[in-house]
Order: C-alpha cells, then structure tokens, then sequence
C-alpha cells in the first residue's frame, strides 16, 4: 500500500486498520525478521572476507586500510538519503531500494576480486555499506506499529535476528570454494556472489511482502486518531527535512532526542575505537589468533546476543535507566582495559562487558528516539541518525590505531572513559518526564 493509496482511505477504512494493528505489527515483525537473516548474511561478508580482499587487490597496507572503512563511510553516507526516501516513500521502498544497492555493489566486488580490479573495490565496498544503513533502519520500522510498553522489545528483537547472518556472513569463504570449483571463479568472487543473491532477495522479500507499509499506516492512524474521521492525511514531510541540519534543528528544542542522539554515538565511538584495536594489542601480547577470534566472537554475543532481554529491560525500566546501564558497564570495560591490559583473561572479560554496555546504550538510545522524535521528522532524522553513528565508527577505527601506536592499550581505555563524562552528565541532569 503507497502513501497515496493510504492518504485517501475513507476514515473509516484507517479505523478499522487502526483495531488490527497488533496482528499488522506481528506480520511486520515476521517480515523484518526474515529480511534480516537473509541480508545481513550478504552485509557480513564485508568486514571479514572484505577486508581480506581488500589486502589482495591493492597490495598497499595504506591503500587496504582506507578500503576496509569504506563499506563503513558507504553506511554513513547513504544513510540519510534513505532515510529521507523512508520519509517520502515509506519503509518498504527505501528498505528494498538499499538492499539493492548493496547487491550491485556485491556485484562490483565479484568482478573487482576474479579480475583485481582497484576501482571497482572501492565502489563495490561503498555501495554494500547500503545493506548496513537499511539493516539498521529496520530496528526503527519494527518500533513504528509497535505499542509503547512493547517499543524497545521490538527493536531489540530486529537487533538480535541480524546476529545470525552477521556470524554466516564471514563463512560465505566455505560455499564460495564449491562454486568456485564448479565456476572457475576465485573463492572471494564466488563468496560476493552469494552475498550479492542474498542482497538482492532481501531487498525482493521486503518490497513484495511489508504491505500495508507501517510508517504510512502509523502516520494515517496517527492523523485520524487526532483528527477525528474525516481528517486530512498526512503529507509527506518537507524537502530538506533529511538534511542534517533538520535533525539539528529537532534536536536543539528537543532534550530527550538529544540524550538519545548522545548515547548511540558516545557508545559507539567507544566500542568501535576499543574493539578495532583489541585484536592488535593481544597479538602484541603474544595472544594466539585462536583466542583472538574467540574473544571477538564472545564480543559479538555481549553485543548482540542479549538485545531482546535489553529492550524488555528498557520497556519496564525506561530509557534513562538502560542508558545509565550501558554507561556503568562500559565504565567497567575501560577500567578493566585501562588497568589489566597485558592479562589476557581480563581483556576477554572487558570485550565482553564493552559489547553488553554498547547493547544497552545502543538499544536504549534507539527506542528513546524513536518515541522522542516527531512523527512528521522521524523516519528522516533516524537516518541521519544511522548515518551519523556510521561516521563516528569510522572516524574511531581511523584514529584509535595512531593512539595505541603512540601510547598504549591503556591510554586508549583511558580517553574512552574521558569520552563517556558528557553522556553521563546528561544522563544524570535529564528530565524525569523522559518518554518510556
């Protein structure tokens, strides 16, 4: 259903969508969930196989480097144009639009690894960090039919569901030598392919299959809700309003967004910083890649693997509170990691920690922004948002190595907790009135 065909449904017809919007959110639920498994298995392919490729083709550490983040900068610079089409076209359209986007891109990569081709590399990285903002934007479709006492459960539960394609993305190396054998095609071009298949049925699964669109219904629900029947529809949000200085302007006057907006960032600067340099410094201290990989993946459980308890945690206790959680354990991570650093036993137990306070900060601050937002600019500004907290990944991994090459393990940590005092001054002065 388009914005059009919702915009002139009689008000009768959006009442009684209105009563079936619980049976409408578990449809949509199912929908994003499969969706999820299927993309993220192509959207993890990037930072595991990805970056080994981009070793191979351009033969120049300074050169693999920049390729490594561009999946990350694609993520970020694409996120606010999509989240400006969710605005416009509603969710279906602009979810289905980047997990196409992802695919070319997968596709670039398959003739960048068969033929070493540098150009396309770039190109095709860019393009698949698509699959990573539209991946993100689904937590925020699962919150718009939700009820508010359910928000950050649903949230979370999208969260978690893209787990599992983010631990079969970086094996794609496994079918990708069976059909390389099969085709003549090296193993990284064969693993792209898959993934670009897997991008491209995401993307068909979610434009076939998430009809009524919930943020078009949400909005026409919304507007006869207040309006009364007979009201007028709601229009599309204004050009410009997924410009960033929009989102700006939404959150000079709006204290919750602000703290909301603090805490997905200041999270994920944090993690990101301390989790891309992890790997080097346990190397240096002559840890094994066994437990190197293992730690990363219990890392990744920390992350994701609670979510779903994290969002209940969020609806019963609220957002201020969950955000306040994530602060602490992250605390805790840094301190562990600023004085433990050379005991390899402890620096598994601070990545633990460091993945479960970026669940709660993450999870928390979403559902907060989602609630706190403005109907009319939401869509639009949780992209942005996306975005954002995409650039403030790329620009931690990019400068935490010449910090830990400079100073140490410790220093790191150290300025990582520097980094949490605004958060935890805003956290402490905010509203009682936060919404929950």
């Amino acid at each position: 259903m388009t914005r059009t065909q919702i915009s002139t449904l009689p008000a009768s017809h959006i009442e009684s969508a209105g009563q079936d919007v619980e049976r409408l959110q578990r449809r949509t639920m199912v929908v994003l969930s499969a969706m999820q498994v299927v993309g993220t298995v192509g959207v993890g392919i990037a930072p595991s196989i990805g970056v080994l490729l981009a070793g191979q083709v351009t033969d120049n550490e300074a050169w693999a480097g920049l390729a490594r983040t561009s999946s990350t900068l694609g993520a970020a610079l694409l996120g606010f144009p999509l989240g400006n089409l969710a605005a416009r076209r509603g969710r279906r359209v602009a979810l289905a639009s980047g997990w196409w986007v992802a695919a070319a891109g997968s596709g670039l990569l398959v003739a960048a690894a068969q033929w070493s081709l540098v150009v396309p590399l770039f190109i095709g990285l860019l393009l698949i960090g698509a699959g990573s903002a539209v991946s993100l934007q689904a937590r925020f479709a699962a919150t718009d039919l939700s009820t508010p006492r359910h928000r950050a459960r649903s949230l979370a539960l999208i969260v978690w569901v893209g787990t599992i394609g983010s631990v079969l993305g970086p094996n794609l190396g496994v079918p990708g030598e069976v059909i390389g054998r099969a085709t003549g095609l090296t193993v990284f071009a064969a693993a792209f392919l898959i993934a670009s298949g897997c991008l491209a049925a995401a993307g068909g699964l979610v434009f076939t299959l998430l009809r009524p669109d919930p943020l078009l219904l949400a909005r026409a629900h919304a507007v006869n809700e207040s309006g009364g029947p007979g009201s007028r529809a709601v229009a599309a949000p204004p050009a410009g309003r997924g410009r960033p200085r929009a989102m700006l302007a939404e959150l000079r006057r709006n204290r919750p967004a602000r703290l909301a907006v603090v805490a997905i960032l200041t999270s994920q600067l944090v993690m990101v910083a301390i989790m891309t340099m992890t790997p080097v410094h346990i190397e240096h201290e002559g840890g094994s890649v066994t437990f190197i990989g293992i730690t990363i993946s219990l890392h990744i459980v920390g992350m994701y693997g609670v979510s779903p308890i994290v969002g209940i945690a969020a609806d019963r206790i609220g957002h201020r509170l969950t955000i306040a959680a994530g602060i602490v354990l992250l605390a805790v991570s840094l301190t562990i990691g600023m004085i433990k650093s050379y005991d390899m036993g402890w620096m598994m137990a601070s990545l633990i920690l460091l993945g479960l306070g970026w669940s709660f900060g993450n999870v928390g601050g979403s559902a907060l922004f989602s609630v706190a937002v403005s109907g009319q600019a939401r869509a639009a500004s949780q992209g942005g948002l996306d975005a954002l907290s995409n650039l403030f990944g790329a620009a931690a991994a990019f400068t935490a190595g010449p910090v830990l090459m400079f100073t140490s393990f410790s220093a790191l940590a150290a300025i990582a907790i520097i980094a949490l005092i605004p958060l935890t001054v805003l956290t402490a002065i905010a509203p009682k009135g936060i919404p929950s």
